[in-house]
C-alpha cells in the first residue's frame, strides 16, 4: 500500500472504504493480491452490469486486437462503429420504435451530460436548466451545476450557474405532486424562474438515494415539458442498460425523452464510453461543434456491440432482471420488516434498490461489517444513509442470496455495536464464510 499512500491524490475515496490491493477479478467476484475473493455488490458504481472479464465479450475483444483492429479513430468511420450503430440500432431502438440519432462523446459520463445540456440551449436560445433535488449528473461545471450534492458542489471553486432546482417525486411527502409546482412556476412569468431550455432527470437517483420516481409523476414531468415547450432529458447513466429490468429505465413509464444520456455500463466491459441519443429534428450541432479527442471508444464499440447481441437478442435477459430484482425486494421489505425497529425502509426498482438506514453513521457501519465478511458495497443519499446495492445483473442466484444474507448479518451487528469496528475483530459467520470461500 506504500506507494498509494506516497504518490496518488488525497482525492480518492473507494480505496479508503475498500482499503486492499485488488490484482484480478470474474464475474461477481474481486480478488486481492492474496487471492482473497470478495463478493462485488459495487461493480464499478454500475459500470459491470454484466460482471468482470465477461468471458463472451473478453474473446471478441482480444480477437479484434489480436487482428490489429482500430483502437484510436476521432470520429472516423470504422468497422466496429459500423457495427455498434447498427447492433443497437436493430437490437435496441427498432424493437421500442425509437426514432434517435447517436452523438459519441467524451469517454465519460459527465461529458455526455454537458452535450446535452449545450445542445439543449443552443436548439432553444434559452440559458435556464430544471434540475432536481438530490440528482447527480456528473461532477464537470455544466454538469455539476445540475447536481444537487453539496460536497461536490464545494469543490467547484466558482459559482454554478444556469440551473433552477425543483423537488423530484416524494420530496416534499408522498401526496404533493411536485410536477404541479413546476408547471405552476413555468405558467407564472412572475415567479422568477425562466422557462428553461430543459429539464434533466434520473428516474431513479443513484447517488441520491436510491430514489424511484414513480411511473405517473414522470408521465407529468413529461406532459409538463410538451406544455411549455421545454426539452425533457433522461440522464440514464446509472439507471439504463437493464439495471431497472428494461434497457433504459424509463420504457415503464411509456415516455419519450428529447435526449438521453447513457454509459457506464453501456460497453458492458467496464471500457469508457458514453453518448448521447438525440431525436432527429433536435439534431442541430455543427460539424465538430462539441468534440474530443476520445469521442467513441473503438474497443468499447466491440464490447457493448457483443453485450447488446448475446443479452438483448429477446427478452429473457431482462425477465431475469427482473426475476433477481423481485427477490432482492423481497429480502430486503423482510430484513427491514425484522431489524429495522421502524426506522429502516426500502427504495428503488429492479436490480437497482437499498435500504435507508436514516443515519449515515449505521449505513456505514453496515458496509464496514459487510466488508470483513467480504462483500464490497457502498452507500449512497445526501448523509451517505442508503445502503446501496448495484450487484452485477448477471450475478447467480447463490451469489445474491448469499450477499443479502451478509448485507442481514451486518445490519444486525452494527444496530448491536453503532460505536466503532475494532480493526482486529472479523465478525465471520461459519456458515457463510464456508459458503463464500466455495
Amino acid at each position: 500500500m506504500k506507494i498509494f499512500e506516497e504518490i496518488e491524490s488525497e482525492v480518492q475515496s473507494y480505496a479508503r472504504s475498500f482499503p486492499r490491493v485488488f490484482h484480478r477479478a470474474r464475474g461477481e467476484y474481486l480478488f486481492d493480491e492474496d487471492g482473497t475473493g470478495y463478493l462485488d455488490f459495487l461493480a464499478g458504481a454500475g459500470t459491470l452490469n454484466y460482471g468482470h472479464n465477461n468471458p463472451l465479450f473478453k474473446e471478441e475483444l482480444v480477437r479484434y486486437i489480436t487482428d490489429d483492429g482500430i483502437t484510436h479513430g476521432l470520429d472516423l468511420h470504422t468497422r466496429a462503429k459500423g457495427e455498434f450503430l447498427e447492433s443497437f440500432n436493430e437490437r435496441i431502438l427498432k424493437p421500442r420504435s425509437m426514432d434517435y440519432v447517436m452523438q459519441f462523446t467524451g469517454p465519460t459520463g459527465t461529458n455526455a451530460v454537458e452535450a446535452a445540456l449545450k445542445l439543449a440551449r443552443n436548439i432553444t436560445g434559452r440559458e435556464n436548466v430544471i434540475s432536481f433535488t438530490n440528482g447527480f449528473h456528473g461532477v464537470s461545471l455544466g454538469s455539476l451545476a445540475a447536481t444537487g450534492n453539496s460536497h461536490h458542489r464545494g469543490a467547484a471553486g466558482v459559482s454554478l450557474n444556469g440551473t433552477t432546482r425543483m423537488p423530484y417525486d416524494g420530496y416534499l411527502g408522498d401526496d404533493i405532486d411536485t410536477t404541479a409546482y413546476l408547471d405552476k412556476v413555468l405558467t407564472d412569468s412572475s415567479s422568477g424562474v425562466d422557462l428553461p431550455a430543459a429539464v434533466i432527470v434520473e428516474t431513479v437517483q443513484g447517488e441520491g438515494g436510491i430514489n424511484a420516481a414513480s411511473f405517473e409523476w414522470l408521465r407529468n414531468l413529461e406532459l409538463v415539458c410538451r406544455k411549455h415547450d421545454v426539452l425533457l432529458i433522461v440522464d440514464d447513466i446509472q439507471a439504463g442498460c437493464g439495471r431497472t429490468g428494461s434497457f433504459f429505465s424509463f420504457e415503464a413509464a411509456g415516455i419519450t425523452p428529447d435526449i438521453v444520456t447513457l454509459s457506464k455500463s453501456l460497453s458492458g466491459y467496464g471500457l469508457p464510453f458514453a453518448v448521447v441519443l438525440i431525436k432527429p429534428e433536435l439534431d442541430q450541432w455543427k460539424p465538430g461543434e462539441h468534440n474530443g479527442t476520445f469521442r467513441g471508444n473503438n474497443l468499447a464499440f466491440v464490447t457493448a456491440r457483443a453485450a447488446i447481441e448475446h443479452y438483448w437478442a429477446d427478452d429473457a435477459f431482462a425477465q431475469s432482471v427482473v426475476s433477481k430484482g423481485e427477490y432482492i425486494s423481497k429480502r430486503l421489505d423482510s430484513i427491514v420488516a425484522r431489524h429495522g425497529e421502524g426506522n429502516f425502509t426500502t427504495r428503488g426498482r429492479g436490480m437497482f434498490q437499498g435500504i435507508n438506514c436514516v443515519d449515515g453513521n449505521i449505513a456505514s457501519a453496515i458496509t464496514r461489517h459487510a466488508f470483513k465478511q467480504g462483500l464490497v458495497i457502498e452507500t449512497s443519499g445526501c448523509d451517505d444513509q442508503v445502503v446501496k446495492f448495484l450487484c452485477p445483473l448477471t450475478i447467480s442466484e447463490r451469489s445474491l442470496e448469499l450477499g443479502i444474507d451478509i448485507v442481514e448479518q451486518s445490519i444486525e451487528l452494527a444496530c448491536s455495536r453503532q460505536d466503532s469496528i475494532p480493526e482486529e475483530v472479523d465478525y465471520f459467520d461459519t456458515e457463510i464464510e464456508q459458503r463464500r470461500v466455495a
